[in-house]
């Protein structure tokens, strides 16, 4: 039932009883905390790109369009590439920062935000239509240019993790204190995303009890979307990182506060999602410059997803350890690696070099 009167609301006074609502179905249980944080940022972004000041009425499709534009538009601090000297902004551009645009999984999550917004303010009276009805930006014009490549390669990844797992063998420095050293930790964070691939929210929700034993093996007990969960079990490199942290790691940094989070900041706070990309970041200042890329943690996602496929590894054991209700969705997480097809066909299973050659030749 749509109201019979429209309550006149600037942009900004829309969006922060749109958040305000959003908060309280989380608190109820109707939203979970990842996706209420997504809303919450987007629906803010939108306030701050369509101006907070206009009149949530005056927006039509065409200023909605501009908006999903400018998004695309901006450039994406996860994704940065490190800049050499004096070359951080580009001629022309205003001050602005120069870096990847928003991929086209961003925009399309940026986009749903926003009608999920609008389709509350048409009921609550706020605007008389829905101006994303109007809508006339293709994504192709939305710059949905082929994202960059998202998993690491083999070397890229392998620096990654060589670089973690020295950091375990690390004595005390003398930078910081030792209740605020955070190494152990900083390994683990990067060995659990690059080998188990979980979504970050995942990760930083695990508590110490989420790791069992069963049978000799370590397993991590993932409670994942839709309230589902599934047992991961963890490589040996992995668990001994993860003893270490427990038996050394975490009582450092335990102040009392957070008694079950398994991952800790130096306060002694559950470590946040926006921290996690700090964390990689740390790591990856200790990789040989030749096999550093900047990667975020939804691309280690990828790069887990991208080499167990590439290994063979079964695909509905993939999709169990990434936690996927459906192995069509496997496609979206995995990349192309160089040399694959080429390493494929030389081992193509209807071929052996042993009859390879007289086939060719007609031998016999």
């Amino acid at each position: 039932m749509r109201p019979a009167e429209l309550e006149p609301l600037s942009v900004q006074e829309a969006v922060d009883r749109y958040v305000e609502m959003v908060r309280a179905k989380t608190s109820t249980g109707q939203f979970s905390p990842a996706t209420a944080e997504v809303y919450c940022r987007d629906v803010a972004t939108f306030a701050d790109l369509a101006g907070g000041d206009r009149m949530l009425d005056d927006l039509d499709g065409a200023d909605v369009d501009a908006v999903l534009l400018a998004f695309a538009r901006r450039p994406d601090g996860r994704r940065r590439s490190p800049a050499a000297p004096g070359a951080a902004r580009s001629p022309g551009s205003a001050g602005a920062p120069v870096g990847p645009v928003q991929s086209a999984a961003s925009q399309a999550r940026f986009r749903r935000s926003v009608s999920v917004f609008f389709r509350y303010a048409v009921p609550a009276g706020w605007v008389q239509l829905d101006p994303m009805r109007a809508v006339t930006v293709s994504a192709r014009q939305r710059g949905g240019l082929r994202a960059e490549r998202r998993a690491l390669t083999v070397e890229q990844a392998g620096g990654l993790v060589g670089a973690a797992q020295r950091m375990v063998g690390e004595g005390p420095g003398r930078e910081r204190r030792r209740d605020q050293r955070t190494e152990l930790r900083d390994a683990l964070v990067v060995l659990l995303l690059a080998t188990v691939g979980p979504r970050v929210s995942e990760l930083t929700r695990a508590n110490v009890e989420d790791f069992f034993v069963n049978g000799g093996e370590r397993y991590w007990r993932v409670f994942g979307k839709g309230g589902r969960t599934r047992d991961v079990p963890l490589p040996r490199p992995v668990v001994r990182v993860l003893e270490a942290y427990l038996e050394e790691g975490r009582v450092v940094l335990d102040r009392g506060v957070e008694p079950k989070a398994l991952l800790l900041s130096w306060r002694g706070r559950r470590l946040a999602r926006g921290d996690v990309q700090a964390v990689i970041d740390r790591v990856l200042g200790r990789v040989e410059p030749s096999r550093r890329r900047q990667v975020t943690p939804h691309g280690l996602r990828h790069t887990t997803a991208t080499h167990l496929l590439a290994a063979a590894t079964d695909m509905d054991a993939v999709r169990r350890v990434l936690g996927h209700a459906d192995l069509s969705t496997l496609g979206r997480y995995r990349d192309d690696l160089p040399g694959e097809l080429e390493a494929a066909m030389r081992a193509h299973p209807l071929l052996d070099d042993a009859g390879g050659a007289d086939a060719v030749t007609g031998a016999g």
